[in-house]
């Protein structure tokens, strides 16, 4: 599994977040609270933290998945938010380390 992931800054990022997970709650398993959410798509997860006016995102999926993850994530924010018009950039996360694992 990899991850990537993107940070919006806005004054709705708890209103995007809430209006991301109401909206895809319809049709896949989702848990959210106005600070965090995690929308579980059949071909991976968006995970989601607003702290203050910072929306986080990170989506986690197999390697031919993230595309798809970031196009249908970004597609519905960028349609929810358009009088912001938000820049989208995805990053690779750097990958998580092993359990019990020390980073040095």
């Amino acid at each position: 599994m990899s991850t990537r992931n993107a940070t919006i800054t806005t004054d709705r990022a708890s209103i995007y977040l809430q209006q991301l997970c109401k909206h895809f709650g319809h049709k896949v398993p989702v848990d959210f609270t106005p600070e965090a959410g995690r929308i579980d798509l059949p071909f991976g997860t968006c995970t989601l933290r607003a702290e203050g006016e910072t929306l986080s995102l990170d989506v986690t999926g197999g390697a031919g998945d993230l595309d798809r993850l970031e196009k249908v994530i970004g597609d519905h924010l960028t349609r929810f938010a358009f009088r912001e018009k938000p820049e989208i950039k995805w990053r690779s996360a750097a990958p998580a380390l092993p359990a019990g694992s020390v980073e040095t």
